[in-house]
């Protein structure tokens, strides 16, 4: 084999770890309706316990009307939906793989007309002022695309007195923080602080917020309140 094959063998070999390590990190982003399939699973799987955690933070009447942005495979619009047994779950993502699998995984319930799912951004969600009860983000704030305006629009379809939870399992200052912000950046991702989430939050309009971090080191689950 001569040098320049050689050479040309590991480009070749280097260009296509390069676009398998690219495609993997974007089905993290954004699944795809079927290449993300795997992905959209470990994300039900490894999430499950953080949002258990998260959900034990916060109140919910069985009437309730809530939002889940950031749905992904659905397992939170379930979770939800037994808690809210006689309300109204709507989830919306970004993603058409994520979309697909939440409502494929939901679909008893949207035929029952007790849960909705839908493909939008949190820059620009699809229902009407003052919708919601309840507005929960599992795992889905670090890709958000302006946070402080997102939150507001959180906000605008937020009751009077309605709550927002953040749940996730990573935050600048966590235990494994400095390892996790290389992770994030290569999501093109930001990693917040919980001083610097609460200013966002507060900077929003919302009144009351709880921050509250896992004994484990690395978990983060924020409340807060709309005040009416």
């Amino acid at each position: 084999m001569t040098l320049d094959t050689l050479l040309g063998s590991k480009l070749v070999t280097i260009a296509v770890t390069l676009a398998a390590i690219a495609y993997i990190l974007n089905q993290f982003r954004k699944p795809t309706r079927w290449g993300g399939r795997l992905f959209i699973w470990v994300m039900n799987l490894s999430h499950s316990g953080l949002t258990d955690w998260g959900l034990t933070h916060v109140r919910i009447e069985t009437n309730f009307s809530i939002l889940d942005v950031g749905c992904g495979g659905g397992r939170t619009v379930e979770k939800l939906a037994a808690l809210a047994s006689e309300g109204v779950v709507c989830g919306v993502d970004h993603a058409d793989g994520s979309v697909a699998a939440s409502w494929q995984r939901n679909k008893r319930l949207v035929a029952a007309g007790r849960v909705e799912i839908q493909q939008a951004s949190v820059s620009r969600l699809p229902y009407p002022d003052g919708r919601f009860d309840l507005v929960t983000a599992v795992e889905t704030h670090y890709y958000w695309p302006d946070l402080p305006s997102d939150l507001q629009e959180i906000r605008r379809v937020l009751k009077p007195d309605g709550t927002l939870l953040i749940i996730a399992e990573a935050y600048k200052g966590s235990r494994f923080g400095f390892i996790e912000q290389f992770a994030m950046k290569a999501l093109q991702a930001t990693l917040a602080s919980p001083d610097e989430l609460r200013a966002a939050i507060v900077g929003a309009g919302f009144g009351e917020v709880d921050v509250t971090l896992h004994p484990n080191g690395k978990w983060i689950c924020v409340r807060a309140v709309l005040s009416s």
